[in-house]
């Protein structure tokens, strides 16, 4: 039974699109053994975690199951979906959330960025430990083996670079992909909704109600102008949290991929990728806040790089990110 497999070692090393692409339809279709949502919610934490692997394509637990966390529980106790495919029963990730919102008394409104830190940290590691046993195996087990190595013992998961090259490649299809086979999964046992609003739900799961921590981050380093026109800001209110490469590409929120920009930038930019000019700049930028003590040893500056957010700004463009922005202000055309 490989989803209680505890080590599991990659098989093959290379793999073409056409073999990735058949454990994936495989994964999506009915041959596979899906009895709760963990499969799905556990691709879409993967793909929300590409781009926090290290240069060795590894992984660690907490990265991987706090997004896992974060999409239960709003899935969960947030939009009150059941999670497997049985009458009144509950998945095992599902009781531990309803029993952790019951125990200290959560109104269903909080979305999980809404809960403190303490809080937040004792449910990911309780969704952890179990997930270690009834998640890891199971794709590992529909991929022939293909898909990472993982350890739950060092709670390290590395992604086979055939894998993660795809998966960058086509990272938007398989948003897309993932969020609709779970749409469809929860409606056969959530009669209360349909699919539409139930793949509304889904595709939000993983976005931040707030980016305050980030304004008062970012504002420290600014000057009060804006990344993209370079005007002086004057009100808090006009002040945007934007993500550089898109949010609906990248579904994260890591501090080298935020920038500071004017109500009016922010709103034209939208979901648009800035002109690639803006890269260099936030390159540059990102050196910068690097050379900041403070800075550097967060989690998600720890695995920047430049050539990371090159990668992620040419993947973007090659997903269908085609609709390149400039403020009006630089007086350029594309």
């Amino acid at each position: 039974m490989s989803h209680k497999l505890q080590v599991g070692e990659m098989r093959a090393s290379y793999l073409t699109d056409k073999e990735i692409w058949s454990h994936f339809n495989y994964i999506f279709s009915t041959k596979s053994k899906n009895s709760t949502t963990y499969k799905f919610v556990l691709i879409k934490s993967i793909l929300e975690n590409l781009y926090n692997v290290n240069e060795k394509l590894e992984l660690n637990y907490f990265q991987l199951f706090g997004s896992f966390a974060k999409i239960y529980w709003n899935l969960v106790v947030h939009h009150d979906l059941n999670q497997i495919n049985m009458v009144d029963k509950k998945s095992e990730v599902q009781k531990i959330l309803l029993d952790f919102q019951m125990k200290h008394n959560i109104p269903k409104e909080f979305v999980f960025d809404k809960l403190s830190d303490e809080f937040q940290l004792e449910i990911i590691n309780k969704v952890k430990r179990k997930c270690k046993v009834n998640v890891m195996g199971a794709i590992f087990g529909d991929t022939e083996s293909t898909i990472y190595d993982f350890d739950n013992e060092k709670e390290v998961v590395r992604l086979n670079s055939s894998y993660y090259s795809f998966m960058q490649r086509f990272q938007r299809v398989l948003n897309y992909l993932t969020n609709y086979h779970l749409a469809l999964f929860l409606e056969k046992f959530n009669e209360q909704d349909d699919t539409t609003n139930i793949l509304i739900k889904v595709e939000n799961v993983s976005k931040r109600s707030s980016l305050d921590q980030f304004y008062q981050l970012l504002t420290s380093y600014y000057e009060g102008r804006c990344f993209y026109c370079d005007k002086l800001i004057k009100k808090k209110s006009s002040a945007h949290v934007d993500h550089f490469i898109p949010w609906s590409f990248v579904q994260a929120d890591q501090l080298w991929n935020l920038v500071i920009a004017c109500s009016s930038c922010n709103l034209g930019k939208s979901d648009k990728l800035a002109h690639i000019s803006f890269l260099d700049i936030l390159i540059d930028r990102n050196g910068e806040l690097l050379n900041k003590k403070e800075l550097k040893n967060r989690s998600d500056m720890k695995i920047y790089t430049p050539n990371k957010l090159q990668q992620l700004y040419e993947y973007s463009n090659e997903n269908g990110f085609t609709d390149i922005w400039l403020p009006k202000s630089t007086g350029l055309s594309i």
